[in-house]
């Protein structure tokens, strides 16, 4: 959506004009699955899909919140705190509000309209995104000295204990810090990161969404957190180790007698083994070498689908399909698993070919279609 457009649908709204226009993308994560909670480096990129945030402040001492995406409209009289009131989309950015009305902010009433294009539950991080354009808008319009850094640590907590989902700092700091033509190496453990230029030359990065319904997501996630968990246990009993991803594959060869379970074994080797992979990429990114890079990512799609046992046959369709087309480079699942997206690098002169095949390969493979779509590397949270 271009800037006016939404100043227009606000001024429709509201009748006023739009003071401020902000907006912040969601994210992709190259490389490095379910290792940020266990110390791990990642590797995610902002991209050019995200939301977008008209406001205004008002004299009423109301917060109204308003979305072009939901009917859902409501208004709070201006407070020192608030609680989460059910499901709702706008829980997100009240969780914020009430951030800084804990924090003694002197803020003032405000009229917002919010828009994104970013598929819910997609796994692109649709409500990262919205927390921290909701941050940096109010860090932006009061003036509140803020670090984007400072602002993903805060929506990371807002997450956590507003909304009460155990998430990692990735998906907030990717879209905080996010950098045009870079990806972000962060490390987890120590929360420092370096960019790496993500240049693709004739590439592009295709993002699919396989439109599945990520229904065992959260059930497995907090499965596997416990099965590394236990991992890291029993290698506590041989090892010095605060996480799992403080020690190479050598290490655990040497020590995984400790963990009889073969699935807990499996689960501890996934960590381990993409934790090196990133590594690698990281070194195959900055001397150019997409090849290499496909190749690790083929690579991790294999351990996360037999190894970690996240995938599913939606994301293996649209792996396999990659496999079986020349000008595709790598592709595996991205996120959590059980649906969600998929990447892939291939030829741009030979995408709009890839996106036509995979769609037909895919349906019929699973009874519905893929949405398919390329997106530039982007720059994080901004005001437009």
């Amino acid at each position: 959506m271009k800037k006016n457009e939404l100043e227009e649908k606000f001024y429709t709204r509201y009748q006023k004009q739009a003071e401020h226009v902000f907006f912040c993308p969601g994210r992709v994560n190259l490389i490095g699955e379910h290792i940020d909670y266990n110390g791990g480096q990642v590797m995610p990129f902002a991209i050019t899909l995200g939301s977008y945030l008209a406001v205004s402040k008002n004299n009423e001492n109301i917060i109204r919140f308003q979305s072009l995406n939901f009917p859902e409209q409501i208004e709070f009289p201006l407070q020192n705190s608030y609680i989460k009131t059910g499901e709702e989309w706008y829980n997100y950015p009240l969780g914020v509000i009430n951030h800084f009305m804990l924090d003694g902010n002197p803020l003032s009433g405000l009229d917002l309209l919010f828009y994104g294009n970013l598929p819910i539950g997609a796994g692109l991080s649709s409500s990262a995104s919205i927390e921290v354009l909701m941050a940096f808008a109010i860090t932006v319009i009061f003036n509140i000295d803020t670090s984007r850094k400072e602002i993903a640590l805060l929506s990371k907590k807002i997450e956590n204990e507003f909304i009460g989902v155990n998430s990692g700092i990735m998906d907030q700091y990717a879209v905080a810090l996010g950098k045009e033509n870079n990806a972000l190496l962060l490390n987890c453990d120590t929360v420092t990161h370096r960019y790496i230029p993500f240049n693709l030359g004739k590439y592009a990065a295709v993002i699919i969404n396989s439109n599945k319904q990520r229904t065992l997501a959260d059930s497995k996630y907090n499965e596997r957190y416990a099965e590394c968990m236990e991992a890291l246990r029993l290698l506590k009993e041989a090892l010095p180790i605060t996480n799992l991803c403080e020690i190479n594959r050598t290490v655990f060869d040497e020590h995984s007698y400790l963990i009889e379970n073969p699935v807990i074994r499996k689960r501890a080797l996934h960590v381990v083994s993409e934790n090196e992979r990133v590594h690698i990429a990281a070194e195959a990114l900055e001397s150019g070498d997409l090849e290499k890079l496909g190749s690790l990512l083929y690579a991790s799609h294999q351990s996360l689908k037999e190894l970690y046992e996240v995938s599913g046959k939606e994301l293996d369709a649209i792996v396999d399909f990659s496999h079986s087309f020349p000008a595709c480079l790598g592709a595996r699942m991205t996120g959590a698993g059980f649906g969600g997206c998929a990447i892939a690098l291939v030829e741009k002169n030979s995408a709009p070919e890839y996106a036509e095949k995979l769609i037909a390969y895919y349906t019929k493979a699973t009874g519905y279609k893929p949405d398919v779509f390329i997106s530039a590397v982007s720059n994080g949270v901004c005001e437009l």
